[in-house]
């Protein structure tokens, strides 16, 4: 399953971004699609997940600013980013996991996009 990203660029303190996340390839069932970003010199952190029972969880620095939301049937994943902060600079990945058209297990990464908050 490959994953396809788009949306990044670059904003001013503030302002909206929305990403875009598409998977491709044959999936038989998604458990659940996200967002991740690592900064320069720092680990990978959570950004948003939904799961395929619509449920939503958020990393706590994004709660109330950022909102994903999923088209099941399109398989594309969306992250609405509101009120960014120069903190929210990083690379962003998308990720997706479930069961592909054989019936194994996917655990699939975007290429990231970048997202850079500056005045």
């Amino acid at each position: 399953v490959q994953l396809a990203e788009s949306g990044g660029g670059l904003v001013q303190p503030g302002e909206s971004l929305t990403l875009s996340c598409a998977a491709s390839g044959s999936v038989f069932h998604m458990v659940a699609m996200g967002w991740y970003r690592q900064a320069p010199g720092k680990q990978r952190e959570l950004v948003a997940v939904r799961t395929a029972g619509h449920s939503s969880d958020y990393g706590d620095s994004v709660k109330g600013r950022f909102t994903i939301s999923r088209l099941n049937a399109q398989n594309t994943v969306y992250l609405q980013m509101d009120s960014l902060k120069p903190e929210d600079t990083a690379v962003y990945y998308c990720n997706a996991r479930g069961y592909d058209g054989d019936r194994k297990t996917f655990d699939s990464w975007g290429q990231g996009t970048q997202v850079t908050v500056s005045s």
